[in-house]
């Protein structure tokens, strides 16, 4: 079976999870297309990204005027053309981007159409119900292929209306959640009569992520955080919670993997509170480099504000690090407070401080044993040839 993806930036060092998904949906004897608007100017530092960037065909490569051709050759097709773009007007209305970003839209699904067609596929899926599921809808609409999309949160759950997720998932075929909080989120917007279309496939990881030699379990207090710097991945009060870790004079490192927008804020900070000796960025690093940092370290560390349900969080478990988090989203479907780390309630530093200090305090044997247990836990959940497999009958159906 031939399957188009579709996504809007692709690779990105922040996607891993699609390019996992791919690789096993082809294990699976499945041929998949691989389409996104940009990403090929980007510098990718994973050698699997660098691979699938060769694979990919990226619509505003050829800039505005490939969005014009594409749109003329689409008239040959003007009731499918003019279905299209009443769609776009509809999903227009009261949307937090006005008409001409929707038109757009159109344009690069007239692009996708005609690649869909000259591959032959037989399914479109997006990742992410934002402009990525409505450029796929109106793609399906020009090409008469199905189409499906992956919603992760959490901006979808932010602006649900605006994007009109409703309409995107009365028209799809199917949609998949990353979690049970997901679907829930999903079901609120949509018909009872659509809730069966709404399927939970986790992210996951490969099974040599899982076979990879394990380390000797560190015994330095070293925690690490991975993710974006921004807001919604709590790093700002995290350094409010090393701050308070210092001053209770707890031994440890923390280590912040990754770079984003909010970097000189949390370099002000640790500036501020005197915490260079326990605190390094390191900036965005390979899979490799996360690989390490993990086995480095005693625990991971994530308190975020909103999220669907976080991959590194399985990447740590996998390894068998105890987590540290928050009673958001589908986390605490994966972490389970006392058994696989510990869980606190998100923004509140006073909770988040007493974490870290009894994780870095537990004993080292306990803390082990956390780890085999998370290890068990994402192994069930989180294998991605099984979830590769439920999505793939939901294709064949």
């Amino acid at each position: 079976m031939r399957i188009a993806y579709f996504i809007n930036q692709y690779p990105k060092v922040s996607h891993s999870f699609i390019r996992r998904e791919i690789l096993a949906l082809e294990r699976q004897g499945f041929s998949v297309a691989r389409f996104a608007l940009r990403g090929w100017q980007d510098n990718v530092v994973d050698s699997e990204d660098i691979q699938e960037k060769t694979k990919t065909q990226y619509i505003l490569k050829a800039g505005l005027f490939g969005l014009f051709r594409a749109l003329v050759v689409s008239l040959k097709s003007p009731t499918r053309l003019l279905d299209a773009f009443m769609w776009a007007i509809k999903l227009a209305k009261r949307a937090d981007r006005p008409f001409p970003y929707h038109v757009v839209y159109l344009a690069e699904a007239c692009q996708l159409a005609q690649w869909v067609n000259s591959h032959g596929a037989e399914h479109i899926h997006a990742h992410f119900g934002t402009n990525s599921a409505e450029v796929a809808m109106l793609a399906s609409i020009l090409s008469g292929v199905p189409y499906s999309f992956t919603v992760h949160g959490p901006e979808e759950f932010d602006r649900p209306q605006a994007l009109k997720l409703g309409a995107k998932i009365a028209n799809a075929k199917f949609v998949v959640a990353i979690s049970q909080f997901g679907r829930s989120q999903l079901y609120r917007w949509v018909d009872y009569s659509d809730w069966p279309k709404i399927k939970v496939v986790h992210c996951g990881l490969e099974q040599a992520f899982f076979d990879h030699p394990q380390t000797t379990f560190p015994i330095e207090p070293r925690l690490l955080c991975i993710g974006r710097l921004c807001e919604q991945k709590g790093q700002l009060l995290l350094m409010e919670a090393a701050k308070g870790l210092m001053g209770r004079g707890v031994s440890f490192k923390l280590i912040l993997a990754g770079d984003g927008e909010m970097r000189p804020e949390i370099e002000a900070l640790i500036s501020e509170y005197g915490l260079q000796a326990h605190v390094e960025i390191t900036g965005w690093i390979s899979s490799e480099e996360v690989r390490r940092q993990l086995e480095m370290a005693q625990i991971m560390v994530l308190p975020s504000f909103a999220e669907g349900l976080p991959v590194v969080i399985m990447e740590a478990m996998a390894l068998k690090r105890p987590v540290i988090s928050t009673y958001v989203a589908g986390i605490p479907e994966l972490v389970v407070p006392e058994e696989t780390g510990w869980l606190c309630p998100a923004g509140d530093i006073d909770a988040l401080v007493d974490a870290m200090q009894k994780a870095i305090t537990t004993p080292e044997q306990s803390l082990q044993a956390m780890g085999e247990r998370g290890y068990k836990r994402v192994l069930r959940q989180h294998h991605i040839d099984t979830e590769a497999g439920l999505l793939a009958e939901y294709y064949r159906a």
